[in-house]
């Protein structure tokens, strides 16, 4: 349950990062783990049908992400320009897009659907001429709440990272290694372990965007890496049900609210005020979802005295009111 509380100081350690990350619950699935011989192609569907093929919830959003173990794939969108993901690397579609995996030309393509039905790999490769061709792990992220979260709002629609390469924010290659021992041995206890795994993983190639966002950029990882930005995000998230201003927001990291309101839309490309708004009704959509708390009382939560100004801010921000997103049906 999330509460306003009363606290003078305005400076905070929260971590604003950690706090949009367990919004989103992140889970995930391997869906394909095998070698293939060229030329061959798998289609992948968008994030609403790839959903309804694994029988997710309708509130869930679905993210193909595919590791290229040995060999190279190209990765062609329906709608872009095709890219190659070599040997160490991940595509991770954060936008759901529908998209096709291959190796090669003149080759058949099959859905993923027909795979996930229990349909053999027609394309696997005979023995001792595996070296041809490539071998992927292809799984997926899924996500909740992901409408009004900034981080969500912030990634690409379609990220190409090294699984291989250290970083100082990340630890990427380390939990890909986990995962590799944990699927290739499959002991007790293994498939927990890798669900867990596949948690991580999204978290490390989040962490591992993040740390390559330039400071010159506009938007919220941006902000989050400027010092006045991302402690007045921090202060917003740590109580998001406070009575905020421009001026005490302002206050907090010892600025003139001019020249912080200033800073912060030049960073975010949102006004403070917006992004209180938007965040705090983010939270709102989880306390209706989550928990069996009143409307009144979310309302108070998230900052409103009047629960009509309150419902008519999330119809607006959420395109329904708090009962009928409470109600919708997954």
């Amino acid at each position: 349950m999330l509460k306003s509380t009363e606290n003078n100081a305005e400076t905070t350690d929260f971590d604003a990062l950690s706090d949009v990350l367990s919004a989103l619950r992140v889970s995930g699935s391997i869906l394909l783990n095998e070698d293939y011989a060229p030329p061959w192609g798998i289609a992948i569907p968008n994030a609403d049908k790839l959903r309804m093929a694994l029988k997710a919830p309708k509130a869930t959003h679905v993210i193909a992400f595919h590791l290229v173990k040995r060999g190279y794939i190209e990765i062609a969108p329906d709608n872009g320009e095709p890219l190659i993901i070599e040997a160490g690397e991940m595509a991770i579609c954060f936008g759901g897009a529908a998209h096709r995996i291959l190796q090669g030309t003149g080759g058949k393509t099959i859905a993923v659907e027909a795979l996930l039905s229990g349909g053999k790999n027609p394309f696997q490769p005979e023995d001792g001429c595996k070296g041809r061709g490539a071998s992927l792990m292809c799984g997926v992220f899924m996500m909740h709440n992901v409408t009004l979260n900034p981080l969500f709002a912030a990634l690409p629609p379609l990220f190409h990272a090294s699984a291989l390469r250290p970083g100082s924010l990340h630890k990427l290659p380390e939990v890909l290694n986990w995962m590799s021992q944990e699927t290739g041995q499959m002991t007790l206890g293994s498939a927990y372990v890798v669900d867990r795994l596949l948690e991580l993983l999204c978290i490390e190639i989040l962490r591992a965007h993040i740390e390559n966002v330039a400071s010159t950029k506009t938007g919220w990882l941006a902000g989050l890496k400027d010092p006045v930005v991302g402690k007045a995000i921090a202060m917003i998230h740590s109580r998001p049900g406070d009575s905020w201003t421009v001026k005490r927001l302002a206050q907090g990291v010892a600025m003139s609210p001019s020249r912080f309101a200033a800073r912060f839309s030049a960073a975010l490309g949102d006004s403070p005020m917006a992004y209180v708004t938007k965040w705090r009704m983010n939270v709102a959509g989880r306390l209706l979802d989550e928990t069996q708390q009143g409307i009144g009382e979310i309302a108070s939560d998230v900052g409103y005295d009047n629960v009509a100004a309150f419902a008519r801010g999330f119809k607006r921000h959420l395109g329904v009111p708090p009962g009928a997103w409470r109600s919708r049906q997954y």
